[in-house]
């Protein structure tokens, strides 16, 4: 009987614990979705009571607008562009620190590891003045390489990959790699790389979703309309004196379609980077 009680008790916990993931996913896609419906509508609809929720047929047409107004796929472009390589070198740089933190012993080890962690308290705007001096004086100014280059060093992707090369590859494995003959970029290449590709996806979509939406930086050293990122390019539809909702809205949809697919493509990495803890 009291087997029965404890069998009934958990079905209905489970199925409250469902509806609450339920309730909150669509929570979570609603703001999504009324993106998707401020594209398809009117200007006007963006302030009609009761608000519109039920899509519109003005997509295509608020999008032609986008693209009379800015050069929409020559900035999704340069955004493109921008977010891989910095996604790239990012993953490159903070796997070698990560693994040389991790796993080697050297002189002021523990004082360079503290000041990388120190500099994510750091506001960024802060260091915008003295970053824009230096990429003045380089004279990199309007191109793509003066947005990248400051965001090649990252503090959290750093202490992501010290963390997880620390809890997913054990000092055995290095050791006998070592004995073997192996230089150390040969046991990162071949032993920890593998190990840590999980950690690079979700490394990955973080730095990419976040270099795609930056938009203070991006802002302050491109000037050039043809060098223009997508976020930059999006806020120069909104001068004026009229502000035409549904256009901006559907760009902003467009602009946020690859993101999405980003996250589709590597979801499963994701997700088995956050619930995997042994070593492969």
């Amino acid at each position: 009987m009291s087997q029965e009680v404890g069998v009934k008790k958990n079905s209905i916990s489970r199925i409250f614990i469902y509806l609450f993931l339920i309730v909150s996913a669509l929570l979570s896609m609603f703001p999504f979705y009324w993106m998707f419906v401020m594209a398809t509508r009117p200007s006007s609809a963006f302030n009609s009571l009761p608000p519109t929720i039920t899509p519109g047929n003005m997509l295509v047409e608020n999008f032609k607008k986008v693209l009379d107004q800015i050069n929409f796929f020559g900035a999704m472009w340069n955004t493109v562009i921008l977010c891989v390589t910095v996604t790239l070198v990012v993953l490159l740089i903070s796997s070698l620190a990560g693994f040389a933190f991790a796993k080697f012993k050297f002189p002021g080890k523990n004082f360079f590891f503290l000041a990388i962690l120190l500099t994510l308290v750091i506001p960024p705007q802060l260091g915008l003045i003295p970053q824009y001096y230096l990429i003045s004086k380089a004279g990199l100014l309007d191109t793509l390489q003066g947005v990248m280059i400051l965001s090649f060093l990252n503090p959290l992707g750093i202490f992501l990959m010290r963390q997880y090369v620390s809890n997913s590859v054990p000092d055995e494995l290095i050791e006998a790699a070592k004995l073997d003959g192996c230089s150390n970029f040969r046991i990162y290449r071949s032993i920890v790389l593998p190990i840590i590709l999980p950690a690079f996806a979700t490394l990955g979509i973080i730095v990419f979703t976040a270099v795609w939406g930056e938009f203070l930086w991006q802002f302050t050293v491109l000037r050039d309309p043809d060098m223009y990122t997508i976020q930059v390019a999006l806020a120069s539809l909104s001068t004026g004196y009229k502000v035409d909702f549904g256009m901006i809205l559907s760009g902003v949809f467009w602009a946020t379609v690859p993101l999405i697919i980003i996250f589709l493509f590597f979801n499963r990495l994701f997700i088995s980077s956050i619930t995997e803890g042994a070593v492969k």
